[in-house]
């Protein structure tokens, strides 16, 4: 199972918070109100602005004007507007990268209750990133952005469990982890279900079922997801084609 899937999370959830604005056009007159009400003081369009110009949705990127947006709305203590400062230092996203302000401004964040950012300072935890590794800090801080349904932070946990990462090796609890974060259509979560399946750890080996989770996170977008199926594909599993 590839563990650099971990380590790039947090860009992960960078593209999970803007996807509402990613996949919607963005009106003209939308954009004017969103900056009247930003120049107004309002903090979560401070924010939205932010995300606007982290992707250059209607706008040219620009991530030192996307961090100015974030960092008016962070001053007035918006969480996301935290988390997402947080994002731009740990990936180095027009500014140098530098683990110890992202960690800071994720646990601003994430003692606001962000379930983004609990996942992210988790992540910092698990890799040592601007801080010593402690597993069971970043178990804690997993579990609560899990608690709160996040999708990243709950295939995190099933990993934990299925590589023994600081805790006892379970496969029955990492599948539970597993299967909670694919009902959400975690696409990560679906190709370790697969592989699990494929390889008959902690459940019967099925690869009719492993195809059938492959599929779902190849479909989702899963580079691994669609070269695993098609390599039990090739192997003869699954249906066949006509001869």
């Amino acid at each position: 199972m590839n563990r650099l899937i971990i380590i790039m999370l947090s860009a992960i959830l960078l593209s999970s918070s803007v996807k509402a604005y990613c996949d919607t056009v963005i009106a003209p007159q939308q954009l004017l109100d969103w900056k009247a009400a930003a120049a107004q003081g309002d903090a979560a369009a401070q924010n939205k602005l932010g995300l606007i110009y982290s992707m250059g949705q209607g706008v040219r990127q620009d991530y030192a004007e996307a961090l100015s947006w974030y960092k008016l709305g962070a001053a007035q203590g918006n969480a996301s507007a935290q988390n997402n400062i947080g994002i731009f230092y740990s990936e180095g996203l027009g500014v140098n990268q530098n683990y110890i302000e992202a960690m800071k401004w994720y646990q601003l964040a994430a003692n606001k209750g962000d379930a983004d950012a609990a996942v992210n300072l988790g992540i910092m935890y698990l890799e040592g990133q601007g801080v010593r590794k402690d597993y069971p800090e970043a178990m804690k801080w997993f579990k609560i952005s899990a608690d709160q349904g996040n999708a990243n932070a709950q295939v995190n946990i099933g990993w934990m469990y299925h590589d023994g990462t600081g805790i006892a090796r379970d496969y029955a609890e990492a599948m539970k982890w597993f299967l909670l974060a694919a009902a959400q259509g975690q696409e990560q979560a679906q190709f370790s279900i697969g592989d699990m399946y494929e390889k008959g750890e902690g459940v019967k080996q099925d690869f009719n079922v492993a195809m059938e989770w492959y599929k779902k996170a190849c479909d989702k977008g899963s580079r691994a997801g669609c070269i695993s199926l098609q390599k039990l594909k090739a192997a003869g599993y699954g249906p066949q084609p006509l001869p």
